[in-house]
């Protein structure tokens, strides 16, 4: 089997895509609605082995509400460039903040999904004079995520077998890509709420992260997002971000949480209210960790009332 393109991903539809250097890479981002500098700017982050087009109702939905949308492949991810380096919450953070200075903004509201929220956390933290607002989806402050991890059972059942998997070497990179992505579709499957994985979306959601996750470098990248979080906890680059990120964020977040996310504990999100005490937390009933793409339509309308709130 060839493996794709990293251009197919570049699906057609009421968006136009571009190439933004920032940050020392090229960065595949797909823009929407009007792109003036009085509309204001709401930058869409994806999660693991995802891509941009998991945003497609909310870049539709934003664009026809008059915001300037824009989803972007994280580095690594789709046809934004594939560098060996720089997997880590630092170097992500600056990849967005170049990014909205690329785009000639000096603020953006972020949203992101899963390990796109968590760059939405740190770039809120690192870049807090370009970030408006935050909102994120099935995505806990990391501090929040690595404290649930080690003290609830439930959270690290959930987390750690797939997490400790993916540090080993080459293995896990073998398993994302054969038979098409085959274990892609198994994830996605078992995290998903049931009404949605019965859909003929899913199915095409399924298709289409698993040829993007075949992409020459995809996988080996999306597992880098996950090495250096584990790793990191153990040195000093580590240790300094969790310090850093250790502070208490005044700006506005939302989180919207699948009630039946079997990945991210509610119980973990939670404990976020630790560093977003004034944080608005909300369940979308009967998701799972895709409620963006489950619930489409109730996410964006909640997304978009939150926007319009700030």
């Amino acid at each position: 089997m060839t493996a794709p393109d990293p251009s197919t991903v570049r699906y057609p539809g009421p968006w136009t895509h571009r190439d933004i250097h920032a940050n020392g890479i090229r960065l595949h981002a797909v823009e929407a609605g009007p792109t003036h500098r009085g509309a204001p700017l709401v930058v869409f982050v994806h999660g693991f082995a995802d891509l941009w087009w998991s945003w497609r109702h909310q870049l539709t939905a934003f664009a026809d509400a008059g915001y300037h949308a824009v989803a972007v492949d994280l580095r690594g991810y789709g046809d934004s460039d594939k560098p060996p380096r720089g997997y880590d919450g630092w170097t992500l953070s600056n990849d967005i903040a170049g990014l909205i200075r690329a785009l000639g903004y000096t603020e953006a509201t972020l949203v992101g999904h899963a390990d796109g929220g968590l760059v939405c956390w740190a770039t809120a933290v690192l870049h807090p004079g370009l970030v408006r607002a935050i909102a994120v989806v099935d995505s806990p402050h990391p501090i929040s995520l690595r404290d649930a991890a080690i003290r609830d059972r439930a959270q690290r059942r959930a987390l750690l077998p797939t997490f400790l998997t993916y540090q080993l070497p080459w293995r896990p990179e073998r398993r994302l890509v054969r038979d098409g992505g085959r274990e892609i579709a198994r994830l996605v499957r078992m995290r998903s709420g049931p009404e949605w994985s019965r859909t003929a979306e899913f199915g095409e959601v399924v298709d289409r992260l698993r040829a993007a996750i075949c992409i020459p470098g995809a996988a080996h990248c999306a597992l880098e997002y996950q090495r250096w979080a584990f790793r990191s906890q153990w040195r000093p680059d580590g240790r300094r971000f969790m310090k850093a990120m250790d502070a208490t964020l005044t700006l506005p977040v939302l989180q919207l949480h699948g009630s039946l996310d079997p990945y991210v504990m509610a119980s973990t999100l939670r404990r976020c209210v630790r560093h977003a005490p004034g944080r608005i937390m909300k369940f979308v009933d009967g998701a799972g960790h895709y409620a963006h793409q489950e619930y489409a339509d109730e996410v964006s309308a909640e997304l978009l009332a939150f926007a319009r709130g700030l």
